[in-house]
């Protein structure tokens, strides 16, 4: 192996160090599998240079983010997977898109701790619903979405039950970018204190 392959190798090595994850988790977040990463950090397969670029940035991302407690993609459908009710999971929902949103003012890069794509919610409406709030957040901030945020809409409708409010209250109070993708949920529920 030459010395900028070998190079490669150790970088990407460093990388997946760095993120605090898995092979596997560490794959999945780039966009890619385990064994196809695998490939590239044993250098019998070469990775362009951007997802080399990535690779690098994305781990130093989410090493920082660890570091300030602050939750990245991934961490924020782990938080609602964990969930042990609705109240809980939209929560963290909600505390998860609130540290993009610091992310974002930041204009340091720290954003691409949610350029890392999360595993499954284990919901089709939350894996959607964090899609869609995080592809809002960073078009709002003036920036490009990731790739993972960009989703198909719900086939049904998602209309969570609301102490206060009927369905027809609801739809009418839902946000235009999140009846696109069939879900309804009134603006204000949204908000946080």
């Amino acid at each position: 192996m030459d010395q900028d392959s070998r190079a490669v190798c150790e970088q990407l090595d460093r990388a997946l160090v760095e993120s605090g994850m898995s092979q596997a988790a560490f794959a999945a977040a780039l966009g890619t599998s385990a064994s196809r990463f695998s490939t590239y950090r044993s250098g019998r397969t070469r990775p362009t240079a951007q997802f080399f670029l990535r690779a690098g940035r994305i781990a130093h991302a989410l090493h920082a983010a660890r570091e300030y407690r602050i939750m990245t993609a991934p961490a924020t459908a782990a938080a609602i997977r964990e969930a042990s009710d609705d109240d809980w999971a939209w929560r963290m929902l909600l505390q998860g898109r609130d540290h993009l949103r610091l992310l974002l003012r930041r204009h340091d890069g720290s954003e691409a701790a949610w350029e890392a794509a999360p595993a499954t919610t284990g919901r089709a409406s939350f894996d959607t619903l964090l899609a869609v709030l995080t592809a809002h957040e960073f078009e709002a901030a003036g920036e490009e979405p990731p790739e993972w945020s960009r989703t198909e809409a719900l086939a049904e409708p998602w209309i969570p039950e609301h102490p206060f409010l009927d369905r027809d209250e609801i739809v009418e109070q839902t946000p235009a970018y999140l009846a696109r993708a069939n879900i309804f949920v009134p603006a204000r529920d949204l908000m946080t204190a």
